[in-house]
């Protein structure tokens, strides 16, 4: 555990955006909070681990955790951060997409007391005409319609917001209300993308119940050598599902990460101390060349979302496919892994390499492929070669690895035929 804070620690690690309280040493004294998430998909994304690592600092600093699955909001669809009316979801995708989030927030938190929750639990059995005697009179049109992302979309040039979209705000302000009642939760925490509808639920609590709590918003993680939000690669999103984002392609993301942007990606995404981060992060400054920060970062996230095994086996595979290990000194789980993440393809000894390298898409045709061995861009095992043919030393145990050039991607594993 830290030495530091709650109030401390959250500020240093760049938690802290929006907050209805003014002290920030308000958060130093235990309570309850929550933390919501919609089941829009089957699987978070690391845009969406950046709050759940937030909650885990609060968790480790004595605060009762409640992680919600919006079982009930999700059939809504959120407002926020959209031009355009969200499809609703069936009832069925969305308690499927709500079993593989729960399945992932209980591993996020491993190891910390927390409890879960569905607000369809709630809203089941709640009348149309109750919500909007208990809840929907406590709110003013006039003060909804001003909210960014409802006056974007009714506004010139906007798309419109169904009533189903509109209503949201007062079903995640329900949340807290019952949560509060049942729970004795207090803080709301969630995405600075959110602030519109954490607002919600704290005027609600004070009408109904002559109490104040308080919602506690982080900002959006900026990869700062681009400006973008963080959180995609080449190919979209970053999942936590190793069926949509494989755990090799996971470590990679993180070992890729630019220089600039890895002392926070650390912070959020780690709970290194403060005198630990510095230190590596001297290192790194001494020796940028060596990845040190990367590498930590990725071994870190990939070990927490994956487990060490699939750590252990997306690092051997990272390490074959980078030149710092061979062929022959890796496991068949590793080859099998490895088989996953670049072409493969059958080559017999005395076969041109330029064929091979347009069958496996790293030359787009023979005389490119030709150009690319002249240029001695193609390396076999780790090694340049100009060879026209495959030679009988190329294979280790009856495979090889041909690349073209640095990049990860750009490999192939080779069986002889």
């Amino acid at each position: 555990m830290s030495d530091m804070k709650l109030s401390e620690e959250l500020e240093w690690r760049g938690f802290v955006k929006d907050k209805t309280f003014d002290d920030i040493t308000w958060l130093d004294t235990p309570r309850t909070f929550y933390l919501g998430a919609d089941p829009s998909a089957d699987s978070l994304t690391i845009g969406n681990l950046a709050i759940y690592m937030m909650a885990r600092q609060l968790a480790s600093h004595g605060w009762k955790a409640v992680l919600l699955i919006g079982g009930a909001t999700g059939l809504i669809g959120d407002p926020g951060g959209k031009d355009e009316e969200r499809p609703l979801k069936s009832k069925e995708e969305i308690e499927r997409n709500a079993a593989g989030l729960a399945a992932q927030v209980k591993r996020i938190f491993a190891g910390n007391q927390f409890e879960l929750v569905n607000n369809y639990d709630w809203f089941k059995d709640l009348g149309y005409l109750e919500f909007l005697r208990d809840v929907g009179k406590h709110y003013s049109m006039t003060e909804l319609i001003q909210r960014d992302f409802i006056a974007s979309r009714m506004g010139e040039g906007g798309s419109g917001i169904s009533y189903a979209e509109f209503s949201y705000s007062l079903i995640q302000g329900y949340d807290y209300y019952w949560l509060f009642k049942n729970k004795g939760v207090e803080l709301q925490i969630g995405g600075s993308d959110q602030w519109g509808n954490m607002l919600s639920g704290v005027p609600l609590i004070r009408k109904k119940e002559g109490k104040e709590v308080h919602a506690l918003s982080m900002p959006l993680v900026i990869n700062k050598a681009t400006g973008k939000k963080f959180g995609k690669s080449e190919d979209g999103a970053v999942w936590l599902d190793p069926n949509k984002t494989s755990p090799t392609q996971f470590y990679q993301f993180w070992i890729n990460c630019d220089d600039e942007g890895v002392e926070d990606y650390l912070k959020i995404y780690t709970t290194i101390s403060k005198p630990e981060l510095e230190t590596l992060m001297a290192e790194h400054r001494e020796r940028p060349m060596e990845r040190r920060a990367q590498i930590r970062l990725a071994e870190e996230v990939t070990r927490l979302v994956h487990g060490d095994a699939e750590l252990a086996t997306a690092r051997a595979v990272t390490e074959v496919l980078t030149g710092k290990r061979t062929l022959e000194e890796v496991t068949d789980f590793v080859l099998a892994a490895m088989r996953k993440e670049v072409p493969t393809a059958r080559a017999r000894i005395g076969q041109e390499i330029a064929e091979v390298l347009v069958e496996t898409g790293l030359a787009s045709s023979k005389t490119e492929a030709r150009r690319l061995l002249a240029d001695n861009a193609i390396s076999i095992n780790g090694q340049k070669t100009r060879n026209d043919r495959f030679e009988e030393y190329d294979f280790q145990d009856g495979l090889l690895l041909i690349r073209k050039g640095k990049a990860f991607k750009d490999s192939a594993l080779i069986e002889r035929a």
